[in-house]
C-alpha cells in the first residue's frame, strides 16, 4: 500500500488527491554558504537581485517571494553563527538589504553547516500551493562525507542528517537547485547532484559568479515550466493506483515522456554552453547517495576525487585543518572559487574556471567559455525523469 493510502470503515482504500500548484505563485529561498571563500557570490546575488525577481515576474508573471538562510558553521570551528534565517518576503528591497548585511568570513575546517541550512530552509512560511524552489549556494561539503580535517567527522553535531533534510523538502514539494561553486566543491558534487536529484531540482556548475544571475533565472523558468505539467503526470499516477497497479518508476517514466513527446509539449531548460546539464541518474557514485537514507550510509560507500580528478576542494580541506584553540578562524585558502582570476593562481596543469567574454553577455559560447541560456524545445526525458521524481515524492509513492 502506497504510503498516504488510508482504508475506510468498510475495507476500501482511500488516497488524498495527488498535491497541486499554483505556477503563478513562486517562493523562492536562498541557502548562501557566507564563509570567507563566498565574497564575490554574495556580491553578484546582492547587487542582481531585483534584476532576478523583474525577469522572473516579466517571464511567467508570477507573484514571487524571496527567503534567505545563511550558513557559516558550528564552533569552534566558527563563532560567529550556525544559520541566520530570513522568512518569506514578497520584497526585493528587503532582500536585497538582508544580502547587503551578509558578509563572507571564518569557516574553520573545510565543511560547512549545510544540514542546518537545509533544514532551516525545510522551516521556513512556504505557501502551500506556490511552487517552491530553494536556490543552494555553496563551495564546500556538509560534515560527515569523509572529508580529511573534519571537525565533526560523525555529521552535523546538531544531528541533522542532511538526507533525511532532503527528502522531507521533496515530501513537501520544495525542488533543490545546488548551485556548485568550482573548482571547489568538484570533489564533491556527486553527493550535491543527489541531494538535487531527490527533489527533482538540478546540480548546476558555476565557475564564476558573474553568471549566478543567468543560472538563478534560467533555472526557475524551467521549474515553472515543467510545474504546469505536473498535473498531468499526477493524473497519470492516480489512474494506476486507481487500477491497483504498481508503479514502475522506470516504465512510468518512459510512458510520461512518450505521452507527452506525442502532445507536442515543449518545455524551457537551463543550458549550459548550449548542453543539458548532467543528472544523478548518469553518475553511478550520485545514484548510489540517491539510495541512501542516511549520511553514515553515504559515508560509508562515497569516494571523493583527489585534485587531479578536476578540483581543488580536496586540497583546500586537507589544508584546511582546525588552528589551535583559540587561534583565529578564517578558511585556508579564500575566494578558491575565483582562482582562474588572479586571486590565487591554480596549480601547473590544473584545470581553471570557466568565465564569460568581456562583452558578450552570458549566451557566448567560444572555447574556455562558461556559458547559461534558456531554450524552448522539446521536454526531455531527463526532465520527465525528475517530474516523475517530484510526483512519486510529494504524494510518499516513494520512500
Amino acid at each position: 500500500m502506497a504510503t498516504n493510502e488510508k482504508k475506510s470503515s468498510d475495507g476500501k482504500v482511500e488516497r488524498p488527491p495527488l498535491k497541486k500548484h499554483d505556477i503563478k505563485m513562486l517562493d523562492l529561498a536562498f541557502a548562501m554558504d557566507c564563509t570567507g571563500s563566498m565574497g564575490s557570490y554574495i556580491d553578484s546575488a546582492r547587487d542582481n537581485i531585483r534584476k532576478i525577481v523583474d525577469e522572473i515576474v516579466a517571464s511567467e508573471k508570477s507573484d514571487v517571494r524571496l527567503a534567505l538562510v545563511e550558513y557559516r558553521d558550528h564552533p569552534p570551528q566558527d563563532s560567529s553563527f550556525v544559520t541566520n534565517v530570513h522568512d518569506f518576503t514578497g520584497s526585493a528591497k528587503q532582500m536585497r538589504q538582508w544580502l547587503g548585511e551578509c558578509s563572507a568570513n571564518g569557516g574553520g575546517d573545510c565543511p560547512e553547516a549545510v544540514a542546518d541550512a537545509l533544514h532551516d530552509v525545510l522551516k521556513l512560511s512556504w505557501r502551500g500551493e506556490a511552487t517552491k524552489i530553494c536556490v543552494c549556494i555553496s563551495d564546500a561539503p556538509p560534515h560527515g562525507l569523509g572529508v580529511s580535517g573534519d571537525g565533526f567527522p560523525n555529521g552535523c553535531p546538531a544531528d541533522i542528517d542532511p538526507m533525511d533534510v532532503t527528502h522531507k523538502m521533496a515530501e513537501k514539494g520544495i525542488t533543490l537547485y545546488m548551485v556548485g561553486c568550482e573548482p571547489s566543491i568538484t570533489p564533491y558534487k556527486d553527493f550535491f547532484m543527489a541531494l538535487a536529484f531527490i527533489t527533482g531540482g538540478q546540480y548546476v556548475p558555476l565557475g564564476k559568479a558573474q553568471l549566478l544571475t543567468q543560472v538563478i533565472v534560467g533555472g526557475a523558468q524551467e521549474e515553472m515550466s515543467l510545474e504546469q505539467f505536473m498535473d498531468e503526470v499526477n493524473e497519470e499516477a492516480q489512474a494506476d493506483l486507481a487500477a491497483g497497479r504498481e508503479i514502475d518508476e522506470e516504465e512510468f517514466t518512459r510512458r510520461v515522456h512518450g505521452k507527452m513527446l506525442s502532445k507536442g509539449i515543449k518545455t524551457k531548460q537551463l543550458k549550459r554552453n548550449k548542453a543539458e546539464l548532467q543528472t544523478a541518474s548518469d553518475v553511478p557514485q550520485a545514484m548510489s547517495v540517491v539510495n541512501s537514507r542516511s549520511m553514515g550510509e553515504v559515508r560509508k560507500n562515497f569516494k571523493i576525487s583527489n585534485p587531479g580528478d578536476g578540483g581543488f576542494g580536496m586540497a583546500r580541506c586537507m589544508m584546511a585543518a582546525p588552528p589551535p584553540m583559540g587561534a583565529p578562524r578564517a578558511r585556508a585558502m579564500p575566494q578558491m572559487a575565483e582562482m582562474g582570476g588572479g586571486m590565487i593562481p591554480p596549480p601547473s596543469g590544473a584545470p581553471v574556471p570557466f568565465s564569460a567574454a568581456p562583452g558578450e553577455g552570458v549566451n557566448a559560447c567560444d572555447a574556455g567559455e562558461e556559458s547559461y541560456e534558456v531554450m524552448h524545445e522539446d521536454i526531455s526525458y531527463a526532465q520527465s525523469t525528475r517530474m516523475v521524481q517530484k510526483c512519486l515524492k510529494r504524494n510518499m509513492l516513494k520512500k
